[in-house]
């Protein structure tokens, strides 16, 4: 299918409508978050629902999804069209446990945090964040007694 230069969109276009940088949209494209066509003169051209796959992309990024989840989702969407009703739905299917789990950990976090708040952590020995010798760096990396479910009794 030969696409009309209307629907193809130059970077700098493209950028100023999805409000991402040039460089951005480059670095998007290197991921394989966007794909791009090239002019006889090698100046990149991408297809309007390229706005919508940066509007996804956008949208994953504030609710906390990595470039990397970002890219397995996009995988299972066309890149030659504006992806259908059932296409997005299979994808949004995906995110949803993703950000049960995340509303899981803000809880959790916004639980502990607000316990750590109400004592004033005046007490080393008696907090329940306190990581006394680093017991917490043996169940994984990062905040572990505060993300935890289960975090130590004060």
């Amino acid at each position: 299918m030969t696409l009309s230069t209307r629907d193809l969109l130059p970077i700098g276009e493209l950028a100023a409508r999805s409000g991402n940088s040039p460089s951005a949209l480059r670095y998007y494209e290197d991921l394989g978050l966007i794909h791009s066509e090239r002019t006889a003169g090698g100046q990149r051209r991408y297809r309007r629902s390229t706005l919508r796959r940066l509007a996804f992309i956008r949208a994953a990024q504030r609710i906390g999804l990595s470039l990397d989840e970002v890219r397995v989702s996009l995988a299972d969407l066309p890149v030659d069209h504006v992806p259908t009703a059932a296409e997005w739905n299979r994808v949004a299917r995906s995110w949803q446990l993703r950000i049960d789990d995340q509303i899981d950990q803000l809880q959790r976090l916004r639980s502990n945090l607000a316990g750590c708040i109400g004592c004033g952590c005046l007490s080393l020995t008696r907090c329940g964040l306190y990581n006394l010798d680093d017991e917490a760096g043996s169940q994984g990396p990062g905040a572990r007694y505060l993300l935890a479910a289960d975090p130590p009794k004060p």
